[in-house]
């Protein structure tokens, strides 16, 4: 069935971050018009090969994007924009953020040539805007990057707060603190329904503040004398900042190491952010500096490959060298799923005899989402009738809801991914699934999760791949052994016993054809086919992807 929005219906439809931590893209529709909220991306794991960056398909919203009214961004963070470089020509709409949120996406269009073509406009923090049926004001809220936003949205049919991140920190050193006296305000006008951030529900008490961070990491850099890395993530502004002052409180100088550092770093200074602070070094420059003398603030808190903390660990950066009597600092939480990566990380600093500090050794790190009694006191603040929790997996859903009941809500409604929700008129019902699925980075192009192409490459990781070259001639006689290749499953040159034995099934397969069966080479390569794969089945216990060269003479 196919929804355009008439009259006072007012629809909610996530198509990424509900039942899930990451990958954000939820849609307001109301009166014949769409409004996004966010467009962000998640990372692969071990089982995805080879795929860096996820995100969700938007066919659904595609095929209606005369209907698509805009895109408003919560915040800067990747799991809420990181997707629009990707997706933005496929959906072809004006985009609304805050001045720091455009800096960080226009560096981001900038490197797909989409600079001038995007069509950005800036609303101040606090602001407010109408697009199409929607009038939105933004709220600031604190979390773990500048200038984050609750959106309330307001048709005629009610008023949404869609949370976004946020977290109650009343010194959130880098902008202001959550704007309480807006949140009474709309709560006070009638919430209909509050889309609401899960990720921390069962952690009880407040989140912490990131003025308490700094001060002790004042006093933890003043415990050693060798080299100090530290590594956080690189949108959390008010830690680089942080990191600097407890530095310079230490007689330490600090070198950024990592490219989006510095891009954070531009679009924070660009945005009226940082100004206090000196420059920072290159790591090039900080290099001729003493040891007790310089800190490193590197990119790679959650084990990335490629970042700058995994070169250095590895003993292959250019310029930054780690060793005995060293220390590096995770000023940062492990996003799960991304443990073993992290893990391995750390394992190769000890190695190095480099000593390693996480947040379970000191108190280096507060979340940017809301303990338990953050989200009580959101509740009594807006009053919704109706709670939808997102941004959780599902057991963070269901605590969310549980929490909501408790504080006056009517209703709760626990979502996934394409469950299309009529928010109004009447009680809240999902009245439909929408088809969703996931797309990733390939290289240069974007590639469905269950394309084939991937299947295969999963499949290949696990059970290898054969390719076998058969010759026969017209009646379908073999000219000679058919020719294997057999990757990540067998050595020729040290299995040659077992790599004789495929060759032979192969040979069996083909030769126990009628001989009218052996004129069809589609029988033929089946045939040959599934002679490799029983074979290395009944030697490896392997099912390789299988490849057949026919050719007949």
């Amino acid at each position: 069935m196919t929804y355009f929005p008439e009259g006072n219906e007012l629809y909610y439809l996530p198509l990424g971050g509900a039942g899930e931590i990451g990958m954000n893209l939820s849609l307001y529709g109301y009166d014949g018009q769409w409004l996004m909220v966010d467009l962000g991306v998640t990372f692969g794991d071990d089982s995805m090969p080879m795929v860096d960056v996820v995100m969700p398909d938007p066919t659904w919203i595609e095929e209606r994007r005369e209907d698509l009214a805009g895109l408003v961004l919560t915040h800067g963070h990747e799991d809420h924009l990181g997707a629009i470089q990707y997706l933005w020509p496929r959906l072809r709409c004006p985009v609304f953020a805050t001045p720091f949120a455009a800096a960080i996406l226009k560096g981001k269009l900038h490197e797909v040539g989409l600079q001038d073509i995007v069509p950005i406009t800036v609303i101040p923090p606090g602001g407010r805007f109408t697009a199409g049926p929607f009038a939105v004001e933004m709220i600031p809220v604190t979390h773990s990057i500048p200038e984050a936003q609750s959106l309330a949205i307001t048709t005629p049919a009610g008023t949404v707060v869609h949370t976004g991140d946020w977290k109650f920190d009343p010194d959130p050193l880098v902008g202001p603190p959550t704007d309480f006296e807006a949140l009474r305000r709309v709560g006070r006008e009638g919430v209909l329904a509050l889309v609401g951030d899960s990720t921390n529900v069962f952690t009880k008490g407040h989140s912490g503040s990131e003025s308490e961070v700094r001060g002790s990491l004042i006093e933890l850099f003043g415990r050693y004398n060798g080299r100090i890395a530290v590594s956080c993530f690189a949108t959390n502004v008010a830690r680089l900042e942080s990191i600097a002052i407890a530095a310079a409180a230490n007689d330490r100088h600090v070198a950024l190491v990592g490219r989006s550092l510095w891009r954070i770093e531009r679009a924070a200074r660009e945005t009226g952010h940082l100004t206090d602070l000196p420059p920072f070094l290159t790591e090039h420059d900080a290099g001729y500096l003493p040891k007790d003398k310089v800190l490193y603030l590197c990119t790679g808190s959650q084990g990335e490959p490629r970042a700058a903390l995994a070169r250095i660990a590895a003993g292959d950066h250019p310029h930054v060298v780690l060793g005995k009597g060293d220390v590096a600092i995770f000023s940062s939480r492990i996003i799960p799923g991304n443990e073993k990566g992290i893990f391995r990380l750390q394992n190769d600093l000890i190695r190095l005899g480099v000593e390693v500090v996480t947040d379970k050794e000191a108190f280096v790190h507060v979340s940017g989402h809301p303990g338990r009694e953050e989200v009580e006191e959101m509740y009594r603040l807006l009053r919704p009738r109706i709670a939808v929790p997102v941004h959780g997996e599902a057991r963070h859903q269901q605590e969310h809801a549980r929490l909501a009941l408790e504080m006056g809500a009517e209703q709760t409604v626990e979502l996934s991914d394409g469950a299309l929700l009529r928010l109004a008129p009447g009680p809240a019902e999902v009245i439909d699934n929408i088809p969703t699925g996931r797309l990733c980075l390939d290289g240069p192009r974007l590639v469905s999760l269950d394309s084939e192409i991937l299947r295969n490459r999963r499949r290949m990781v696990f059970n290898g791949s054969a390719v076998v070259t058969v010759v026969i001639d017209k009646t379908g006689r073999l000219l000679g052994d058919p020719q294997l290749t057999a990757l990540g499953l067998l050595d020729a040159a040290h299995e040659a016993e077992e790599h004789a034995a495929v060759i032979e099934a192969v040979i069996a397969g083909i030769e126990a054809l009628p001989v009218k069966a052996r004129r069809d080479d589609a029988v033929v390569r089946e045939a040959a086919r599934l002679g490799v794969r029983r074979s290395l089945r009944d030697s490896h216990g392997k099912k390789p992807i299988t490849e057949v060269h026919l050719v007949r003479v």
